[in-house]
């Protein structure tokens, strides 16, 4: 345990710090103003809290994913893919992939921004040739080269390097910040904050009205750039002509370009391997970053308001940051320089991983392209074909250089990823699959709403790209189901939804219909002929059946079917419904006339389950000052293992369940075949609001000569299942041949709520009842058959 605690050494910091370093990047420095002069400063906090309508919800799904299972190579196409299936992670992922790779180059073309004031001041202090002043204009010109170079830095250095730089980006970003907030203008000390100002509001002459219906982005760029170059406020000519304002660009085309500033919070995702504790960390450090960006934002859009007029900002021909900042003119761009670099070396770290881990997959239709992809280099098996590939892509954005044009493109990438991570965050909380237990969760209505933000934010921004990226993913998924058929598909999420939905109904209208379960999950029978005395097995099967498993409850009444006993029958079962209703409890009931239990054992055994899956858990019941009433049970044990149903046989003491927050569980080297269907038992039962306060402890009794392996085999058990088991609560007891189990049973457990011990059907056939006794002092206790070992994944 030592050796496991070492290497997952994190905590929150760096969490916080990756996901805020990559949300205040480029888009912060060179558009922000832009945002706030074309829309004003109420218009840019409406797109921040828009923006983070759809952020928020994703940080949250995206840490709930993460804390399901450990992050490895590919990062959050791995923990999506390996939580839903390789057919619809890799159609995410692939989506991912491109908005990663795109932006790459998004980063590069930002990061030439930073030379524009360096280019001007040249121009202007040495008067450059025309065709030199056209070359230093054209992104291309510092963007290829700056590519290359970081090309040979991740192919050469690798990974490293970017991690060695976070805190100093962190830091640098933070003196640029805190220069530009204790900046004055002159603007700020002779005008009050308009919250509505926009560059629509600066008149000028009817001959120069530019209008954004059939302009494009770079078009509308040069516009402003020439109404700069004019003085402020310049009077309209004498010629007696009207004015009219310049009309900006709309809001949604500005949300467009702005979105990409809000999408770093899932940059610490990777981290989730080396995390202390993951269910802590991730969701506090991506929340953190993703409100603490949201904060800052604001106050720079007001800060930028405050500063300069809409005519100013709306200018994306100056680094109007650097205007207002203190020592602006180098402080501002050495900001702008660290993020987009830095920002620019995490894309280009993480892409090629991304379509590294894809093709490792063998996600792509031939054999040659999967192997060429996923050829790593050297020790840190670095993924140098796809960093080509991606390179190349990046170099083919960077040549179209328009940096709005790429931040259009990536936001619709963005909102496809984090739409399907929403949507599928969502279906999950109704799939409740046993084998899905985050340490973290979101909650279901707010991972719906930013599932439908995101898709409706598609089509405002632009509808013709939101249906081109919708069909493509839809096209993507059904081309690799096509060629994996092999593959988990995204029929195993709807399932596990159906799964839910069908029981719900069932509950309701007690029909059935057909499924099939592709992970064990409890469809579970209990039989009784005490219901109305004693309502132990009717609880546990509620709690059972209340989330992750269904439940069938048939009452016995002893007899023949005639129409007395019909009568019985149907008095009975209003009972038992009401008995449900007022528990809430999540069960199929109904009774059973049958002159003997030999007889009813051979129907319920054949009963189909309420979910048109097959029943494979029959639950009896017994008092244990009565154990006259485990004869039936035993001699009829052979009939009930004829199908191999896991069996549970409840002791019931005059205590009952107690206060329900103390589960313990009791593993021995005769029945360890029990023990993960013991575990997972406990962990259902413990899903129940009434167990929500509980805690399971685990008690192992093995020879001495055993005791260490033993104890490794269930620690790494517990971790890899992630289940709610902490360490400190697994005891292991050496067992001794003077002391009988059952007595040190009877001393640990005394105070437990429900004691769970295992047991094997030969003792049974051999021994009797005998099996069952010795555990009177003690509350309820569960006695656990597994018919087929149980896997905990």
């Amino acid at each position: 345990m030592q050796t496991f605690q070492e290497v997952k050494k994190f905590g929150t910091a760096p969490v916080f710090f990756t996901a805020i370093s990559t949300i205040l990047g480029a888009v912060m420095f060179l558009r922000f103003g832009f945002s706030v002069g074309n829309v004003g400063l109420l218009g840019t906090l409406a797109i921040i809290f828009i923006g983070h309508m759809v952020t928020i919800p994703t940080a949250m799904a995206i840490a709930e994913i993460a804390t399901n299972q450990k992050v490895e190579g590919g990062g959050e196409y791995y923990i999506i893919s390996r939580s839903f299936g390789l057919v619809i992670g890799s159609t995410i992922g692939i989506a991912l992939y491109l908005s990663q790779a795109i932006s790459v180059a998004f980063y590069i073309i930002a990061f030439t921004e930073a030379f524009s004031s360096f280019f001007g001041w040249l121009n202007h202090s040495f008067n450059l040739p025309g065709w030199l002043v056209w070359l230093l204009e054209q992104k291309q010109t510092i963007g290829i080269p700056a590519l290359l170079g970081l090309t040979y830095i991740m192919l050469t250095k690798g990974a490293d390097l970017g991690v060695k730089a976070l805190y100093i980006v962190v830091a640098t970003l933070g003196i640029s910040l805190l220069a530009f907030f204790i900046g004055t203008t002159e603007y700020s000390q002779t005008h009050d904050v308009d919250l509505l100002a926009t560059v629509a509001d600066i008149p000028v002459a009817v001959n120069e009205i530019v209008t954004t219906k059939d302009l494009t982005t770079t078009q509308f760029q040069d516009s402003t750039a020439q109404l700069n170059q004019a003085p402020a406020f310049e009077p309209a000519p004498q010629n007696n002509q009207p004015t009219s304002p310049l009309i900006p660009l709309g809001f949604f085309t500005v949300f467009a370009i702005i979105f990409p500033a809000f999408t770093g919070m899932t940059a610490g995702v990777g981290l989730s391997g080396d995390l202390k504790d993951p269910g802590k960390s991730l969701p506090l450090g991506t929340m953190a970053g993703t409100l603490a960006g949201m904060v800052i934002y604001v106050f720079i859009a007001y800060k930028l308001a405050a500063s300069a007029s809409p005519q100013d900002l709306a200018d994306t021909s100056r680094l109007v940051m650097a205007d207002i900042a203190w020592q602006g003119w180098w402080l501002i761009p050495i900001g702008l320089a660290a993020a987009t670099i830095s920002s620019a070396l995490g894309s280009i770290m993480v892409a090629p991983r991304t379509l590294q881990a894809i093709a490792r997959d063998q996600i792509f239709p031939t054999p040659a392209v999967n192997n060429w992809l996923s050829k790593g280099k050297g020790k840190a098996d670095e993924p140098f074909n796809a960093t080509v590939l991606t390179v190349i892509l990046a170099g083919v954005f960077i040549l179209a250089g328009a940096l709005d044009m790429v931040a259009q493109v990536i936001s619709m990438f963005f909102m496809v990823t984090y739409g399907s991570l929403c949507l599928i965050s969502f279906l999950n909380h109704f799939a409740a699959d046993p084998s899905y237990r985050p340490r973290f969760r979101s909650r279901w209505p707010i991972s719906l709403f930013g599932a439908v933000a995101c898709f409706g934010l598609m089509f405002f921004m632009n509808g013709g790209y939101a249906v081109v990226a919708i069909l493509a993913m839809v096209v993507l998924y059904f081309t690799i189901a096509f060629f994996n058929k092999d593959k988990t598909s995204i029929a195993v999420i709807f399932q596990g939804v159906i799964f839910q939905f069908s029981r719900q109904l069932q509950v309701f209208l007690q029909k059935a219909e057909k499924e099939q379960a592709k992970s064990w999950r409890p469809s579970a029978v209990a039989f009784s002929e005490r219901t109305f005395e004693r309502l132990g097995s009717f609880h546990l099967l509620g709690w059972i059946a209340q989330k992750y498993g269904f439940g069938t409850y048939i009452h016995r009444i002893n007899g023949y079917l005639s129409k007395q006993t019909g009568h019985e029958a149907k008095v009975c079962k209003e009972r038992l419904i009401k008995m449900a209703e007022t528990t809430h409890s999540n069960i199929y009931v109904d009774t059973m006339v049958t002159p003997s239990f030999t007889s009813g054992v051979a129907q319920i055994i054949q009963l189909p389950g309420i979910a048109g899956t097959d029943n494979n858990l029959l639950i009896f019941e017994f008092a244990k000052k009565y154990p006259e009433e485990l004869d039936e049970i035993v001699d009829n044990f052979k009939l009930i293992q004829s199908l191999d149903f896991d069996v549970l046989i409840l002791g019931g003491s005059e205590r009952g369940f107690g206060l329900k927050n103390q589960i313990h569980i009791w593993i021995t080297s005769a029945d360890y075949d029990n023990a993960n269907l013991m575990i997972l038992l406990a962990y259902i039962i413990m899903g129940h609001k009434d167990w929500r306060k509980a805690e399971i402890k685990i008690f192992a009794i093995y020879p001495e000569g055993n005791i260490e392996e033993e104890r490794s085999r269930l620690l790494m058990l517990i971790s890899a299942g992630q289940l709610p088991i902490s360490p400190n609560n697994i005891e292991f007891i050496p067992r001794k041949h003077d002391i009988r189990n059952k007595e040190v049973i009877c001393q640990k457990s005394k105070d437990a709520d429900m004691t769970i011990v295992g047991f094997r059907p030969e003792a049974v056939v051999h021994e009797g009842r005998k099996v069952f006794d010795g555990l009177d002092n003690i509350g309820n206790v569960l006695f656990v058959s597994a018919g087929q070992e149980k896997e905990i994944k």
